[in-house]
């Protein structure tokens, strides 16, 4: 077989898995104006330097708070990396949400959230998150609701446009978004433990009482 047509192969064998995701989770894809009432909001951690988030994080975390304050949520569970001493996403992504006017008392914190796939398996079986609304970048999206989704949450997602303040950086991170998918793949498959399980958690459910009847 001529190495032209292998390479071609071997490209629609990796485009074919994110075609998939990409059109299995549109349905799921809305706005903030169309976002359903759903009571829980997930935001997932992408990067924290120096006590403060990434722009990418940063928008992420912008959109969370303003799905709060539109009555979309009711608490924000927020989902990142504290796997050493000196690297606390989610206490980052917690301050963060505080000053944009978030209750402290409204904000959960995964701090095991080491992929996506942890991040959807653990708010399934540790914070007992069975629908969510999903915040992240529109490149990350399809894959991130395909991930809880295939964990057992109704998700839906409302994505950040990071194209429009880091072209390059969003350019490469859809090109990334290739092996990602193929690893999520084997994740929607086997469903796999996630890293740290541990036991559950009443967080939400300590939220959803501060929240009392609003």
């Amino acid at each position: 077989m001529p190495l032209a047509v292998l390479g071609a192969l071997a490209g629609y064998a990796l485009y074919l898995p994110g075609a998939w995701m990409y059109a299995e989770a549109g349905r799921y894809r809305t706005d903030l104006a169309h976002a359903p009432r759903i009571t829980v909001g997930m935001i997932f951690g992408a990067g924290a330097e120096n006590g403060k988030p990434s722009r990418m994080l940063y928008e992420r975390l912008k959109l969370g708070a303003a799905l709060y304050r539109a009555g979309k949520v009711r608490v924000l569970l927020v989902t990142g990396d504290n796997s050493r001493k000196d690297y606390d996403e989610p206490s980052v992504m917690r301050d963060t949400l505080i000053a944009q006017g978030v209750p402290q008392t409204r904000i959960v914190l995964d701090y095991a959230g080491f992929s996506t796939w942890d991040s959807c398996a653990r708010a399934k079986k540790i914070f007992g998150v069975d629908r969510a609304i999903l915040v992240t970048q529109n490149f990350h999206l399809p894959r991130a609701l395909t991930l809880c989704r295939a964990a057992g949450i109704d998700a839906w997602g409302v994505g950040d446009d990071s194209g429009r303040y880091a072209a390059t950086a969003t350019e490469s991170l859809y090109v990334r978004e290739i092996p990602a998918v193929l690893k999520a793949t084997y994740e929607v498959a086997l469903r796999p433990r996630p890293y740290y399980l541990g036991p559950r958690e009443a967080g939400i459910r300590r939220a959803l009482e501060a929240a009392g009847g609003d």
